[in-house]
């Protein structure tokens, strides 16, 4: 009875075990739905400490450090992920797992993932990218090495990020605890909520102090991102939904970033407003303004993104009002992350992005958007970027100084503010490359002074171009996404041309097109033979068959009878000289007899087609006598031609 009693105590405390843990996971997976990372990473650890192991937590483990940008940590537990057995991950888990990858400068391990991506996700636009630059590294080691970069003595050991001109003071976004936010964490990352400040350069130009922005700004919400007007007295900037100026949630328990307007009168930030495209159903947020300030840009995930979030635009009309915002489009856009815009006075657009080919985390990345329907976006290179995230970037074009934000090592925090100097400018116009070869179809020999034209999907030139003496040619291509033709062309060749992608300004190696001779039509008593420069048909000594040898002779003369419908061959047939006249006559004859039944059976009309032999009457050599040749000499008489007769 005991040893019952006993079983049954055991079994009802393993089941208050596996109760307890189910409540554990639960409770580690609300924090992770409502965002509550910090805590949600600290119960998924415990739970593993203990033994516990499952998909779930590995998945949630892995997105909890990736968007706190802990992309180390990230890529072990995704490694312990995609070492489970018998499980189905989504493909996106991949790309994560790539992007830490990157993060920890382990290239190729990231490629052969990106490669698993691309064959699980080919439609997605990141894949397509990637397959199309797999010398992306390159690139942007091209690009690499034009800015001056240092840190600021402003920056703190909290996060620092989000810089914004006001006239000549620097406005940002700041965790640092100012002595009354220290109760204030955000359960994110565990850290105070943002505020805004502003440092002024002293005399030599270096932004030393910082002290807050006004609390008509500053709320106990997050704020970040600020957009001045040029005259200072207008501000677009974003703050977390607010309940009375206090931070506050949806039913969901997600708090979404919105934006703000504010004017300033007489010192004071007054009329202080959401934006009217704001909703409690998605985020909008990092505003920055045109340079006539009539449209303003910011990230979003409402309705009609393609990612994670996009970059969206939207009129601000003259009497105050405000249009309806329009995406920038999927070649901007992806499926990951495009944040933080920022557009120059000379509409460049500059934008963080970790669904661009980047070394890790966001990047950043420009493209000039004086032509939404023709953008060519470049990775800006080191030392802006790095293996961590990078965003946040301005820049002055007159001055050619800005600064960004990164996470990189060696800063104070986990955000650090950096200023930068532009040595060298940046070049937006694209510079794609299409190389190959133009070679005879027959042959396969090159061709050189072949014309060589590049056309795209509407049938418009881009560019052409000669091939060089040994066939190759290279031509400078169009950037935009889409289906392009290399079409070449040379006298008495029929035009040859080849498709090709061109898919992230991708350059594009080894098209080949191949030529066709021209076939024209022959005058009346022209020899085909000679005029499609073929070997002659011939005979054995004494025989009138045809030989196997002769297949791709007869061949061509009936793919050019059918090529021209109209026209009439006579075979003629001859003989050497080693018989009598009378024998050689008849002995032609049959030739051309069982020529004429070669032609008809292989499907040329027998009214297109009549034979005639004309003996030993027409030597092709000297060959007239029995002994005046070997037979090799003798063999170029005993043979068949095709003369045109109409």
């Amino acid at each position: 009875m005991k040893t019952v009693i006993s079983s049954i105590l055991c079994t009802l405390f393993a089941i208050a075990i596996c109760n307890a843990q189910d409540k554990k996971v639960e409770k580690a997976g609300d924090k992770f739905d409502s965002f509550a990372y910090a805590g949600a990473i600290d119960d998924y650890e415990s739970l593993v400490e203990k033994g516990y192991t499952d998909e779930q937590i590995f998945k949630n483990l892995g997105d909890a450090n990736y968007k706190n940008a802990d992309y180390d940590v990230a890529a072990d537990w995704y490694s312990r992920l995609f070492k489970l057995e018998g499980i189905t991950v989504d493909p996106d888990y991949m790309y994560r797992y790539a992007q830490s990858l990157k993060s920890n400068e382990e290239y190729e391990a990231a490629r052969a993932w990106m490669q698993k991506y691309e064959e699980a996700k080919a439609s997605d636009r990141r894949a397509k990218v990637s397959k199309a630059n797999p010398d992306y590294l390159e690139k942007i080691k091209a690009r690499s090495g034009r800015y001056e970069v240092k840190s600021l003595s402003v920056n703190s050991p909290q996060s620092d990020f989000a810089p914004s001109f006001d006239g000549d003071n620097l406005v940002f976004s700041t965790a640092r605890d100012s002595g009354i936010t220290s109760k204030r964490v955000h359960l994110w990352n565990n850290s105070a909520f943002l505020n805004l400040y502003s440092a002024t350069p002293d005399a030599s130009g270096e932004y030393t102090n910082a002290s807050k922005l006004s609390n008509a700004l500053n709320k106990k919400t997050h704020e970040s991102s600020t957009a001045f007007t040029k005259d200072g007295t207008t501000v677009y900037f974003t703050r977390n939904n607010s309940n009375n100026g206090r931070f506050s949630r949806d039913d969901a328990g997600v708090s979404r970033l919105k934006i703000y307007r504010a004017n300033l009168d007489n010192g004071n930030w007054t009329n202080i407003i959401e934006l009217p495209f704001n909703d409690d159903s998605y985020s909008a947020a990092h505003p920055t303004l045109s340079p006539d300030e009539s449209k303003l840009y910011f990230a979003s995930d409402m309705l009609g993104s393609v990612g994670q979030s996009d970059i969206f635009v939207v009129d601000l009309h003259s009497d105050g009002s405000i249009g309806v915002p329009k995406n920038l489009g999927n070649e901007i856009n992806t499926e990951g992350r495009e944040t933080f815009p920022y557009v120059t006075d000379e509409n460049v657009l500059y934008f963080a992005s970790d669904g661009h080919p980047g070394l890790g985390g966001l990047d950043v990345f420009a493209t000039s958007i004086k032509d939404l329907d023709n953008l060519y976006i470049i990775n800006v290179g080191k030392p802006i970027n790095s293996e961590e995230d990078d965003f946040s970037f301005i820049i002055n074009e007159e001055t050619k100084k800005g600064f960004f934000a990164s996470n990189r090592e060696g800063g104070q925090g986990g955000d650090d503010i950096y200023a930068f100097t532009e040595n060298d400018p940046i070049d937006l116009v694209c510079h794609t490359m299409v190389k190959g070869t133009v070679t005879d179809d027959e042959t396969g020999n090159p061709m050189g002074n072949a014309k060589v034209a590049i056309f795209n999907r509407n049938a418009e030139l881009v560019s052409e171009t000669l091939s060089n003496a040994d066939g190759s040619f290279m031509l400078e291509g169009d950037c935009k996404d889409g289906s392009y033709k290399v079409v070449a062309t040379k006298e008495e060749y029929n035009d040859g041309d080849t498709a090709f992608e061109v898919v992230g300004a991708n350059n594009t190696e080894d098209v080949e097109v191949r030529l066709k001779k021209t076939i024209k039509q022959a005058d009346e008593g022209t020899d085909l033979i000679a005029f499609l420069k073929l070997e002659p048909v011939y005979f054995d000594l004494d025989k009138a068959d045809i030989r196997p040898d002769a297949s791709r002779t007869m061949t061509a003369v009936i793919e050019y009878m059918n090529t021209f419908p109209d026209i009439k061959v006579q075979v003629q047939s001859h003989t050497d000289a080693k018989a009598s006249t009378g024998y050689n006559s008849g002995l032609s004859k049959r030739r051309a007899k069982n020529t004429v039944a070669y032609l008809i059976a292989n499907g040329i009309d027998a009214s297109r087609v009549s034979g005639e032999g004309f003996g030993e009457s027409q030597l092709t050599n000297e060959c007239n006598t029995r002994e005046s040749c070997p037979d090799e000499r003798h063999q170029e008489n005993r043979r068949s031609e095709f003369i045109v007769v109409r």
